[in-house]
Parts: structure tokens; C-alpha cells; sequence
């Protein structure tokens, strides 16, 4: 698929380098740069503005209140010293730590990493101080998992690995990469999904345990997969996964979990006791009525009825899910049942820490590649961090008021549900779908196979030609012509400027109108 061609923000955007694709151009003749090595470039010029953005805040001197006024806070710098990796610790071992074994791990290897870098610091290597050092290893490893993301979300794109740019250039990426260690579970659950759209249950089911080691979220992607194996009856798929998940995910906790069991249930008991975070509608709705939902609470006291509330409110919330998911007439697709569940999970649970949002640009990507409801959503998500920082600064400080605060969090929030929406909008009305409209994947045999290409078993490719729930669907007429090195694939452009067309030429697009919202 040509962006410029079919998306009005990639079309506008295409006139700072000589307008849209042209038509006498060719392509699939670059050699070179690909849509995956360009969008990977992409993703490295932004991941260094990341750092440049968090950087005046890893020396670790954060006085007068400087991580909020430079906006460059990081969880990374204070937990260098807080979990005790400055001294050398071992998590776990030595000192309990609030986040699950493998970001526990994480941790280690950076601080063993940049302990080595110290080691041998001087001549061709600056010294720099223990805590720079560290925040510079962990930034290192999490680019690498960012790239790891755009590698597998152009893999999971199908005939649209330019979708992979959104991810590349996310400004959540950019405000949050290096915010906390997110990068590292994201990078494991989107591997899964590769796993699963190459038709690998086990080796998903491995890399999903392994992303819940890392953090809790990648867990509720059996929520989407039970739903659809329940529709397609492919069960053993289902269970094949979730003996992998099993696997890993004991394998990794069992021997930490049984040699320092208080340490390890650290992070389940911070989550139990916990009240409700800033970013959250229970915070705005306890702050609208005056009053906690649980009244006043002993110090480590768990807040009951907040926890049942989030439980019932998210369980709510996954029934409405499961209805559209057995009501809709055409079965929807992963990406767009993944985006809706961890969605939902993010707007009833009492935590969303900024870099949460992190979980949803993949799949955002994937459940509906539109660049105007992408860029509007994570404008609100940038938009979040300046009113947090300042409202941590306090108003003696001249920060804002908690009101401001709460008012961009509930913008937020209704930027998600809008996006939502649109998911909901687009299964219910899969003509309106941009990745369904996209075609067959190059080289295929002209059928309109590839209808969900991070599917796996869900891609009616391995069903019956009489096609999606006993429905029959020829491929879209343009599809034949955007395949590179096919004589029909010659007449469109690979070079912009080439007489470029006023408007998409209407024997090659075929646009469903109102799906971009």
C-alpha cells in the first residue's frame, strides 16, 4: 500500500518532499533502504531526541525540583539508588524489588554492564559518573528493544509495512522510552505476536510467559486469543500457548520465588496495597466526591472496595468485549480484540503510570493504522506529562492545581475510548477496516487471503476458499497493481515527483470513505 496514496495526514505530510507517490515511478527497486531500514532509522533519530529529552535529569542532581521543571523525570535514576544498584546489589538477594524477575533482571544487567563500562573508563571512554553510566546502559538496551517493536510490527503489518512508521515515530515514544523499563515487555509481547501470526503457539505462548516476568500486562493477550479460539474452535492452538506461557513463566519465577519468596512477593503485595494512582478515573472520581472510596486506611492496609471496584469495572468491561467479539457478523481481527482488552485494562485498573501507554502504540498500530486518530490520541498523552510534572511541583513552586492535572487525565482517557470507538466502529463495519482493504500479500495467488496478517490460525488463509464465516471476498481491484516487480506494479511511483497525481488515481485506490476519523 502507498501511505500517501491512502492515508490524508501521510498525504499532506509527503508535500514537504515533492507531494504524493508519483505514477510513472517504480517500485520495489530500492535495494536499500526498505520500508523496515527506513522506518528503523526513523525509530533511531527519535530514540535519541528520547534521550537528549530525558538526559538533563541522568546526572542524578535533581535540586529545585529540576526533574519536573526540565520535564526529564525517569524512574531509572532514583531506582539506581533506591533498589541499591549503585552498591552493587543483586535484586532479590540483596534487596526486595518492586517489579517482576525479568525487569529485575533488566536492572542487574545494566547496572553489571555499566559497572564494567566505570571499569574501564578513561583515554577513548569519558568517565562519567556511576548513575550517568547506568541511565546510558539502560537507555542502550531499551532503543534495542524499541527496534525489536518496529522490527515486528512491520512483520505483523502485512501489505502496509509502512504502518510501522507510527511506531517509529510515536511521540509516547519519544516523551517515555527511557521513563522505566516498559520498552523490555513490550518488545517480549510483540515478539509473541510475531509468533503467533508465523502460526508458532508454542514458541508465543514462551515469549507471552516471559513478557508477564517482565510485566504483568502481556498476561491479558490470552483474553483475545480465548475469545477468538471460542469463535474459530481452534482450541488446540489455545493450549499450546498457554502450556508455553506456563512453562516460561515458571521457569523464570520459581527458583527467585523459592529462594527469596519475600523479596519476589514484593511486587504482588505493592499491587494488592496500593491506592489509586493520579492518572486514573478513581482518582478523579475520589477527587470529585471529596472522599477514598475504601475511607481512611492503616498504613499497608489493601483498599477492598477500590480493588473490587477495578475488578468488577474491568470484568464489565471484557464481557462487553466478548459479546462483540461473538455478535460481530465478520470475525475481528487480534490486533484489534488485543488493543480493545488492554485498553480497557488501562482505563478500570487504579495504576496508569505514564509509560503504561507504552503497551498500547503497538497495538494501536495494528488494530487501526490511521495517522489523524493515532496523533490525536498521543497528543493528549504528551500533552498529560507537562500538567503531572508541574502539578508534582507543587503550586508553592509555581506548579498547577490538582483540577488542571485531572483534566488533562480525563482528556486522555477520552481520547482512548474515542480510539476505542473507532476499533469497535471498524469490526462492526469491516469495510471502514484500512488492513482489510490492503489486499493479498505479494506473491500470493490473488485471493483476498491475508485478512488478518497477525492472525496465525485466525487468518482465514488456512480456511476454506468459501472465505470469512462462510462469506466469500475478492481481493480489492488495486491490490494486483502495488505488487513490487509486477508489470502492473511499474505504472505507480517509486520516485515522488514524478508527475505526481493531484488525487489518487481511481483505478489503483479504492478508499472506503469515513475510515480514518
Amino acid at each position: 500500500m502507498l501511505p500517501t496514496w491512502t492515508d490524508p495526514v501521510s498525504r499532506a505530510a509527503s508535500t514537504l518532499v515533492g507531494g504524493p507517490w508519483g505514477r510513472h515511478g517504480l517500485v520495489g527497486r530500492q535495494w536499500f533502504w526498505t520500508p523496515l531500514r527506513v522506518c528503523l532509522a526513523l525509530a533511531i533519530v527519535v530514540l535519541g531526541l528520547s534521550w537528549v529529552f530525558k538526559s538533563p535529569c541522568r546526572d542524578g542532581a535533581w535540586t529545585a525540583g529540576k526533574q519536573y521543571t526540565h520535564m526529564c523525570y525517569s524512574d531509572v535514576v532514583p531506582l539506581f539508588f533506591t533498589e541499591h544498584l549503585n552498591t552493587g546489589a543483586v535484586p532479590y538477594r540483596d534487596h526486595a524489588v518492586e517489579y517482576p524477575v525479568l525487569t529485575g533482571g533488566f536492572m542487574f544487567v545494566a547496572s553489571r554492564l555499566s559497572r564494567a563500562y566505570d571499569a574501564h573508563a578513561g583515554g577513548l571512554l569519558p568517565r562519567v559518573n556511576p548513575v550517568e553510566s547506568y541511565f546510558d546502559v539502560t537507555a542502550l538496551l531499551l532503543a534495542c528493544c524499541a527496534l525489536v517493536v518496529v522490527w515486528g510490527v512491520t512483520r505483523l503489518s502485512g501489505r502496509r509495512p509502512w504502518d510501522a512508521a507510527m511506531v517509529a515515530l510515536s511521540p509516547v515514544v519519544l516523551v517515555h522510552a527511557f521513563t522505566n523499563w516498559d520498552l523490555f515487555a513490550v518488545a517480549l509481547s510483540t515478539l509473541a505476536l510475531v509468533a503467533w501470526g508465523a502460526r508458532r503457539p508454542v514458541v508465543a505462548g514462551v515469549l507471552v510467559g516471559l513478557g508477564t516476568a517482565a510485566k504483568l500486562y502481556p498476561l491479558l493477550f490470552f483474553v483475545p486469543l480465548l475469545l477468538l479460539c471460542w469463535r474459530t474452535r481452534r482450541w488446540r492452538e489455545f493450549w499450546l500457548a498457554v502450556i508455553g506461557a506456563l512453562g516460561s513463566w515458571l521457569a523464570v519465577n520459581v527458583p527467585v520465588a523459592l529462594a527469596y519468596p519475600d523479596s519476589w512477593s514484593q511486587f504482588f503485595r505493592l499491587n494488592e496495597t496500593r491506592p489509586a494512582d493520579p492518572d486514573t478515573l478513581w482518582n478523579v472520581l475520589q477527587f470529585g466526591t471529596g472522599r477514598s472510596l475504601d475511607g481512611s486506611l492503616a498504613a499497608g492496609a489493601s483498599p477492598v472496595v477500590l480493588n473490587t471496584a477495578v475488578f468488577l469495572a474491568f470484568a464489565a468491561a471484557l464481557v462487553g468485549i466478548a459479546v462483540l467479539t461473538v455478535r460481530a457478523r465478520r470475525q475481528p481481527r487480534l490486533a484489534q480484540l488485543l488493543f480493545l482488552v488492554v485498553a480497557a485494562f488501562l482505563l478500570t485498573n487504579k495504576v496508569w503510570s505514564p509509560q503504561y501507554s507504552l503497551w498500547l502504540v503497538p497495538l494501536a498500530v495494528l488494530a487501526r493504522p490511521s495517522w489523524r486518530a493515532y496523533l490525536a490520541w498521543q497528543a493528549t498523552e504528551v500533552f498529560l506529562w507537562f500538567p503531572r510534572m508541574y502539578w508534582y511541583l507543587g503550586t508553592a513552586n509555581k506548579g498547577v492545581d490538582e483540577q488542571w492535572f485531572l483534566l488533562a487525565v480525563l482528556i486522555r482517557d477520552t481520547a482512548v475510548l474515542v480510539y476505542c470507538a473507532l476499533v469497535i466502529r471498524d469490526i462492526l463495519a469491516p469495510d471502514r477496516d484500512v488492513v482489510r482493504a490492503s489486499g493479498p500479500p505479494p506473491g500470493s495467488d490473488g485471493d483476498w487471503a491475508e485478512r488478518d496478517p497477525a492472525g496465525g490460525v485466525f487468518d482465514p488463509a488456512d480456511w476454506d476458499r468459501e472465505g470469512w464465516d462462510g462469506e466469500s471476498a475478492p481481493a480489492p481491484e488495486f491490490a494486483t497493481n502495488l505488487v513490487p516487480g509486477s508489470a502492473a506494479g511499474s505504472a505507480v511511483g517509486s520516485a515522488v515527483g514524478s508527475d505526481p497525481p493531484s488525487d489518487p488515481p481511481s483505478e489503483s485506490v479504492s478508499v472506503p470513505s469515513g475510515r480514518d476519523g
